[in-house]
């Protein structure tokens, strides 16, 4: 995990180690620079397989090819192993040796065998061309721009900066943000004029001043065989979550979880234990791994302590539990908002002091548990689609309608009437037109309705969303995040299961709750009500952050915002900020307007 910068063309060598420093977070371990003709490669380090000078980036083999490589690939035994019967001889340990090996064995389709998250640069100094590569889910990012100069890349936007003329707002692209916060980020489209978002799961060439685009990996085809039978289903699936638990505790530093006493991260906690106790298992798989990292709320709605002591305690292990505090390094809050460079509609704050808590105590990897809502129906407004896949009978539209309330908590998501009106519109096929006026997103041809619903939040909408955001988050501290749920063949199995194993006796998620209950609390395993990790900003407002807020809607820098209607804005704010009965998400919503704000003020460090 690290950070990429290079380009090919006539640019200014200075240039690149100008935006190297600004993406110095991602690498904390160390840098390199690679200069050959007109192209050049840079790499900020990161240290987390084979950390000796033997796996240092840029890095070349045969006197031909060179590579800057920003991520992980997890089955790199595996595929080492296989290149070794082929010839190869390897001068290190690390996976960036083994990717680079096997696009010289393989081509460019290699990556079909990878199982990783990735965004890498193969410079061939014999034809000159650039190969560029981005994972299945886009989960490492990557960024690039194209010009009479030729093209530049780099893991995050702040690295192009130095080769631009100016750095200036994509005002249409802002438009889409503030409209919806994860509108954006499945397009090319960026936030910074002249800067490209890299399309995931897709390959390029670039020579000759042309760039070529492949996609390798479709998940609009995704269908792969599964057992009907549920119980079988089950099976595949905590086979396929442990194999995946296992190869992503493959590391030479320490590693841990951001636990939050959810299904999720403690499915993942919980498996590592698991995993921990196997022998056959254990030699190539990090043996410190028993960090689990809270973000507490205390006297506040979102605090989920009791829920990760529970799982703390289950698995006999100490966990740092951290009192997230919205005054700490509150001047830093500009900076840390151009760190992440994204507009989005939640404060930076908690995240960013979870994973800088992450780093403070050693841990270098976090395992955590992103991606189950998206793939396995874990949120009450998706299940929505599910009540017209489950018109067979009524006995299944009752429990899915029990799923989605007992998701929603004390706050019932709507009217049972409502809802099975809604449902009878849809009871047969040449009805079904009308769910166009239901707020659903129209059922794709290989999916049922859920699924389509799914494939949206997880390839269009939301899930793209939280990679990037935690992609920021984590690497502004130099922390590497893994993500179990989202290695591609469980999301291929999610895509090919239906509705019913997902959404099936009250609860969402059924099929990760039934297939890995006996790892964690009963208690965690079936757990009804859904918080999330976000920030009270309803307390917050008009209590620790009513003095900042105040002094921000009065300074020039809220006068000076193109992003917001300034006299709204403001009357809204400085209402809320003397209300003492705001619910979470009126805090929340009001908070939002003031984001561009920050945002904006945030691109004064790009200059």
């Amino acid at each position: 995990m690290c950070g990429v910068l290079g380009y090919s063309g006539n640019f200014e060598k200075e240039k690149l180690s100008a935006g190297l420093e600004r993406i110095a977070h991602r690498g904390p371990d160390g840098h390199g620079i690679f200069f050959h003709n007109k192209t050049a490669l840079g790499h900020r380090r990161l240290s987390i397989i084979d950390v000796s000078e033997n796996a240092k980036q840029p890095l070349e083999v045969l006197d031909r090819y060179v590579i800057t490589f920003n991520g992980e690939i997890y089955n790199y035994l595996e595929l080492k192993q296989e290149l070794a019967k082929e010839g190869f001889v390897f001068k290190s340990n690390s996976d960036t040796e083994v990717l680079l090996y096997a696009y010289v064995k393989w081509g460019r389709a290699f990556v079909n065998k990878l199982n990783g998250m990735w965004a890498f640069a193969i410079y061939d100094k014999k034809d000159g061309s650039l190969f560029l590569s981005r994972d299945r889910l886009g989960k490492k990012p990557l960024f690039y721009s194209l010009s009479k100069a030729g093209i530049v890349f780099s893991s995050e936007m702040k690295g192009i900066y130095p080769f631009l003329k100016q750095v200036a707002i994509n005002y249409t692209t802002a438009a889409i943000a503030l409209n919806n916060s994860f509108g954006y980020e499945s397009t090319e489209h960026c936030l910074i004029e002249g800067i490209l978002r890299f399309p995931a799961g897709t390959n390029a060439i670039y020579t000759d001043s042309d760039l070529k685009f492949e996609t390798f990996w479709h998940p609009e085809k995704i269908k792969t065989n599964v057992p009907e039978n549920y119980n079988e289903q089950k099976e595949l699936f905590r086979e396929l979550f442990l194999d995946a638990c296992k190869i992503r505790m493959r590391s030479d530093v320490a590693i841990g979880t951001a636990l939050s006493g959810g299904l999720d991260s403690s499915a993942v906690i919980c498996a590592m234990s698991h995993l921990s106790k196997d022998t056959s298992t254990q030699a190539h798989t990090q043996k410190d791994w028993q960090h689990a990292f809270v973000a507490s709320f205390p006297g506040t709605a979102l605090d989920e302590t009791k829920y990760a002591k529970m799982v703390t305690d289950h698995l006999n292990i100490e966990a740092h539990f951290l009192n997230i505090d919205p005054l700490k390094d509150l001047d830093a809050v500009f900076y840390k908002t151009y760190l992440f460079e994204e507009l989005f509609y939640a404060p930076v704050t908690p995240f960013v002091q979870l994973y800088e808590n992450v780093k403070y105590n050693g841990v270098t990897v976090s395992i955590d548990g992103h991606g189950a809502d998206e793939l396995f129906g874990g949120y009450p407004f998706d299940m929505d689609a599910a009540l017209i896949d489950s018109l067979l009978g009524l006995s299944k539209f009752k429990k899915i309608l029990e799923a989605i309330n007992n998701t929603s908590g004390k706050a019932k998501h709507t009217d049972y009437n409502n809802k099975l009106k809604y449902a009878l519109l849809n009871k047969y096929p040449f009805l079904r037109k009308f769910s166009k006026h239901l707020n659903l997103v129209p059922k794709m041809e290989q999916f049922d309705f859920l699924n389509s619903t799914l494939f949206h939040s997880s390839f269009k909408t939301i899930l793209p969303t939280l990679l990037r955001n935690y992609d920021r988050y984590s690497m502004m501290n130099g922390v590497e995040i893994r993500m179990p749920f989202l290695d591609h063949r469980i999301v291929e199995f999610a895509f090919s299961i239906p509705y019913t194993s997902k959404i099936r006796n009250g609860f969402g998620k059924a099929i990760v709750r039934d297939a890995l209950a006996d790892l964690m609390p009963e208690a965690i395993a079936y757990r009804k009500d859904k918080i999330g990790f976000n920030a009270p900003m309803n307390s917050w407002m008009n209590k620790e952050l009513k003095t900042w807020i105040g002094d921000l809607i009065h300074s020039n820098d809220f006068n000076n915002s193109t992003l917001i209607d300034k006299k709204i804005t403001f009357e809204t704010v400085n209402r809320a900020i003397t209300k003492s009965d705001m619910n979470f998400m009126e805090g929340s919503k009001i908070f939002e307007q003031l984001i561009p704000v920050i945002w904006e003020k945030s691109l004064t460090y790009a200059k």
